[in-house]
């Protein structure tokens, strides 16, 4: 049996386990100390839940954030499997910068679909498996769901769930699977969706096993509470810990630009200068800069 095997079968007991267990008939495999247990370099708020609750003040500086101004901080961090490309994109525009909310479905096996039922039902969820991750998505989220990579019968969403989805975060949608209806999710403005195909037919024959779990997405392990950028290469998938992080170096770098174009066309630097190793007379100058700017931002006089 293969890594991935394992994993799959271990994730299946845990389901039956948690889902047959009177005193914890949910659908969540993970609890709330879990979440925080797994999440343990962020130190920041979090929903009651246990997700962690990147502030909107930084979610709104990481949108002019590019894949590759997001990937040299994760690289250096240690995170190098945090990108997945080979995207279609409905109704592309601005970045999408979310928090994930995570939903995994697998092929429908009876038995264990039965019980994910009952429980939904003594949960008071409503509607098919696809609309109950819906229910709980809050502002500001980005739902991000491990369909295996299905198309045909694997379309989570047509125009109505998605219209749902919206009215809901206020954001979008990223699949490992597919959508349907999409003439209607272009009428949606704003709702971006980042899936790897599409197809008329509805969802058939899988099941919802897990919300707010680790899910993978391509080559990535995505946590509940990550950021999710998207961009015209992809989906960067940024740990919360590190969120303010690629926002200051990226706010940063764009600020290193502005003040080194500004000085080129104002002939105060050559070419040379700006792109080398800037001396501290350059550093104290850009400093000065950034105060009068009103950044809090500093470069390190070296």
């Amino acid at each position: 049996m293969n890594n991935k095997s394992v994993f799959f079968a271990g994730l299946i007991s845990c389901v039956v386990l948690s889902l047959a267990a009177p005193a914890h008939a949910q659908l969540d495999l993970f609890s709330k100390d879990q979440r925080i247990e797994f999440t343990p370099e962020w130190q920041g708020d979090r929903f009651p839940d246990g997700r962690p609750n990147v502030p909107d003040s930084v979610l709104a500086r990481l949108k002019d954030v590019t894949a590759d101004e997001a990937w040299d901080v994760l690289q250096v961090a240690g995170y190098h499997n945090q990108f997945e490309g080979g995207w279609k994109v409905i109704n592309p525009g601005q970045r999408l910068v979310g928090r994930v909310v995570t939903a995994v479905f697998m092929p429908q096996r009876p038995d264990v679909d039965s019980v994910i039922r009952a429980n939904g039902k003594k949960e008071n969820r409503i509607g098919d498996e696809n609309s109950w991750i819906i229910d709980i998505l809050k502002p500001g989220d980005v739902l991000v769901v491990d369909l295996f990579g299905k198309i045909r019968y694997g379309t989570i969403v047509g125009d109505n769930l998605s219209t749902a989805i919206y009215a809901n975060s206020h954001n979008g949608l990223i699949v490992n699977g597919a959508v349907r209806d999409v003439t209607g999710i272009q009428e949606i403005p704003g709702f971006q969706v980042y899936t790897r195909g599409v197809d008329p037919s509805a969802l058939e024959n899988v099941m919802l096993t897990g919300i707010n779990v680790p899910i993978r997405i391509g080559d990535i392990t995505v946590m509940p509470g990550d950021i999710a950028i998207g961009d015209p290469e992809g989906v960067t998938f940024v740990p919360p810990q590190l969120a303010g992080k690629v926002a200051d170096d990226t706010e940063m770098d764009h600020l290193i630009d502005n003040w080194g174009h500004r000085m080129l066309r104002e002939g105060k630097y050559t070419p040379g200068q700006i792109d080398a190793k800037w001396t501290k007379e350059m550093i104290e100058q850009f400093n000065a800069w950034l105060e009068k700017k009103g950044s809090k931002l500093r470069m390190p006089v070296q």
